[in-house]
């Protein structure tokens, strides 16, 4: 069964998201509860969150969560019309070769991945950036993965970080200067893994000042290092906020501040253009519609207008 929600609305109905197959489908393997407390070897855990009946029955019940945001994006000093979506689902994860797990194991991590998309055009080309977080639902951990690429006519970039005894990082970019890099880094907080932890227990995201690498999207267009960078973090009811002092960048994440923790829209300020027409400007995000839905089955071009539901024509 697949609800839809306007903007409005914050309550949302149970999801569970079943194994992927080649094209998005999945099988009927189930994940055990029990999983929840696997671990990354060689890691220093926090204690892990006690799942809620209410987080069970929102995350497992078959359906990923896909909401749609207005999208207003700062790029070459000018802002930019397009859309953003955010996909959370859950599923299992193989810890060694870190990748989604087709079938029931003992070892498997159960994991909260979001895949984040932004789409816009500058002037007559297309921009397109996605985001792909894989989270510990023990909420204990750092994110065991994480995924980012940028497509324009110019080129595309590609970054990727695993959690293994460091973090290992890889990078491709078309850019002179940049293209293919591999290095570690210790470990410590990631600013795409905040997103998935929020949506978890937004109590348990870090206050205060922090080291933080900043997400794989900003580091890519923006061309800077990927590496940990001060931050000041705050928590408020119904948002959260880094503030990068020497990026001269600060995120604003709105949230609705009860289960499940929806993600309402964002802010991102920073600096944009160069020389006379370098300014601060403000990306922003706004909630349009949130389905719950099993979109790997919607792949028919019958099941297009669900497009329109999330208005995404």
């Amino acid at each position: 069964m697949m609800k839809i929600f306007n903007s409005n609305s914050t309550l949302l109905t149970p999801l569970l998201l079943l194994f992927l197959f080649t094209s998005c489908a999945k099988n009927d393997k189930k994940t055990s509860e029990d999983l929840a407390i696997s671990e990354v070897k060689k890691e220093s855990k926090a204690d892990k969150t006690v799942l809620t009946d209410d987080f069970k029955n929102y995350w497992y019940n078959g359906d990923a969560e896909i909401t749609s945001f207005k999208l207003e994006q700062e790029r070459y000093g000018e802002l930019r019309n397009g859309h953003a979506v955010l996909v959370y689902v859950t599923e299992d994860f193989l810890p060694d070769v870190q990748v989604k797990a087709d079938n029931y194991s003992g070892s498997n991590i159960p994991i909260l991945k979001l895949n984040a998309t932004k789409n816009f055009n500058t002037g007559i080309y297309p921009y397109s950036i996605m985001q792909s977080t894989f989270y510990p639902v023990a909420n204990n951990q750092h994110a065991l993965k994480i995924t980012g690429s940028v497509q324009e006519w110019c080129g595309q970039m590609y970054a990727q970080l695993n959690n293994r005894d460091k973090f290992e990082v890889r990078s491709h970019s078309y850019f002179q200067g940049e293209a293919d890099t591999s290095f570690a880094l210790e470990k410590t907080w990631t600013e795409n893994e905040l997103w998935t932890k929020l949506r978890i227990d937004p109590n348990s995201l870090p206050t205060g000042t922090i080291d933080i690498i900043p997400s794989i999207e900003f580091t890519s267009i923006k061309h800077e290092k990927i590496k940990a960078y001060k931050a000041y973090a705050a928590l408020h009811q119904g948002s959260y906020t880094l503030t990068y002092e020497k990026l001269n960048r600060t995120l604003k994440i709105h949230f609705n501040p009860s289960f499940p923790y929806e993600i309402l829209g964002w802010k991102e300020s920073s600096v944009s253009g160069s020389g006379d027409s370098e300014r601060v400007l403000t990306t922003k995000a706004t909630r349009l519609k949130t389905i719950n839905t099993d979109y790997w089955t919607k792949n028919t071009n019958a099941d297009e207008v669900l497009r329109d539901s999330l208005q995404l024509h």
